[in-house]
């Protein structure tokens, strides 16, 4: 019984319907008898019409609602989600769907009607863009559906159980590796190292070019040859590669927009991802005043989605970053020698005190590259503008002393041994994989 009474709730009158039985009502207070004759034959006529819209409209078995969605979609970038609304019935109808995605997304299809003729499945393609890093349900799709009687709607919905993941952008990792695979990263700004004869393994022996390290010269095979012969060498593998990643306060200010964090997690994810095609094992540490996030360096394609997972639930905090636990956790979880790639704000000496003591004492087992973060809003107010007044000189001589302070701080690490790149946030990535080739080319990791 309660069954049939949740089906018949799934009916709802149009207002054509409405407007039909407010005609028929209006017909009764007509002379008699022809205006209760025409009353009651309207109202007859009515619910003989309605009894065959009833029949007329779909069920849950002639209609069928779906959706395919993305797993995940990185920050800020944009994917494709389609809904398919399947007909099966021998009646062209009018549905007007509705979706309520969770607060992580924008897209979707809102609320838009749409005309799906008999024994026909239209597709509907929407676009779907993260805005919040989540994991979530996308949610329940509702339909109201109307034949061209317009009398009766029916009403259904569905809950897939469909989750997206908006992890950090992914955009940048599918760039880099289809200019990889054309061979045009110096279009994004990434020099082409030779994966050759730059490296620590001996490899083999050709001529000499011009551009050869003259150390490189095999002398005996030269002499054999009658010409200059070089030695190949190749670059090392299965080196170290863990991306360290400030939480903090100051990783919390807007570049663009998006916080530094996210850029400095979508930087990592794009190294991580041409660390793992190199060979190296890769992992990530992130911290504020506390341990946030931690994968094991470890070298499988695997590495790159459990780093990508770890990135997910962690957010920039207003807390100030404890540098001594987060390089203490280093130094007990990781212990062999490997590149540090260590995204941090670096405001001045004073400032980056416990930051500066803590890179200089890391950077005797491992080797640091530091990439210090700028504020390019400061940068712009160190220049002088065209028409200076008493406030802008006085923003200008402040901004230039906090970057003489920074200056000075980041080079205290360079002495120390670390590898500094002072990079914007929002065009650090090409300058990150450049300075991760070049060391690892050279065999300094």
């Amino acid at each position: 019984m309660i069954a049939r009474i949740r089906l018949l709730a799934r009916f709802v009158p149009e207002r054509r319907l409405a407007a039909a039985v407010a005609v028929a009502a209006l017909l009764w207070l007509l002379p008699a008898p022809f205006g209760g004759w025409a009353g009651l034959g309207l109202l007859l006529a009515l619910v003989l019409a309605t009894a065959v819209e009833a029949l007329r409209l779909p069920n849950a078995s002639t209609l069928r609602l779906t959706r395919e969605a993305p797993t995940h979609v990185g920050l800020g970038d944009d994917e494709q989600m389609t809904y398919r609304v399947e007909n099966r019935g021998g009646v062209g109808l009018t549905v007007l769907l509705q979706d309520r995605l969770p607060d992580c997304v924008q897209g979707g299809i809102g609320r838009a009607v749409y005309q799906v003729p008999a024994h026909e499945t239209l597709v509907i393609p929407t676009p779907l863009r993260g805005v919040t890093r989540a994991e979530a349900e996308l949610g329940p799709i509702g339909a109201r559906v109307t034949t061209g009687w317009g009398l009766l709607a029916w009403r259904t919905s569905v809950q897939p159980t469909d989750r997206i993941r908006v992890t950090p952008s992914v955009a940048g990792v599918r760039r880099f590796r289809l200019l990889a695979m054309q061979n045009r990263l110096d279009t994004a700004g990434v020099r082409n190292l030779r994966r050759r004869g730059e490296g620590q393994g001996f490899a083999g022996l050709r001529e000499y070019v011009l551009g050869d390290d003259p150390r490189h010269i095999d002398w005996k095979a030269s002499a054999k040859r009658s010409k200059l012969i070089s030695r190949e060498f190749t670059i090392e593998r299965s080196q170290t590669v863990l991306t360290l990643i400030d939480a903090g306060r100051g990783m919390t200010q807007l570049a663009g927009e998006f916080s530094r964090f996210e850029h400095a997690l979508s930087s990592a994810l794009v190294l991580t991802d041409i660390a793992v095609n190199a060979g190296d094992r890769v992992g990530t540490l992130v911290f504020d005043d506390a341990i946030r996030a931690f994968v094991p360096a470890r070298q499988s394609r695997g590495a790159l989605h459990a780093v990508r997972d770890a990135f997910v639930p962690v957010t920039a905090s207003s807390r100030e970053p404890d540098y001594a636990a987060a390089f203490r956790y280093l130094a007990t979880h990781q212990r062999k020698r490997a590149l540090i790639v260590f995204y941090t704000d670096v405001l001045g000496v004073r400032a980056s005190r416990s930051l500066l003591a803590h890179v200089t004492r890391s950077a005797q087992r491992h080797l640091c590259l530091v990439v210090a973060l700028r504020n390019d809003e400061l940068f712009a107010l160190a220049e002088p503008g065209a028409t200076a007044t008493r406030t802008s000189l006085f923003d200008n001589a402040s901004a230039e002393e906090l970057l003489a302070s920074r200056e000075e701080a980041l080079e205290r690490m360079r002495r120390a041994g670390a590898v500094v790149l002072d990079v914007s946030p929002t065009t650090m990535t090409a300058g990150v994989i450049n300075r991760y080739l070049e060391l690892k080319g050279r065999g300094a990791i």
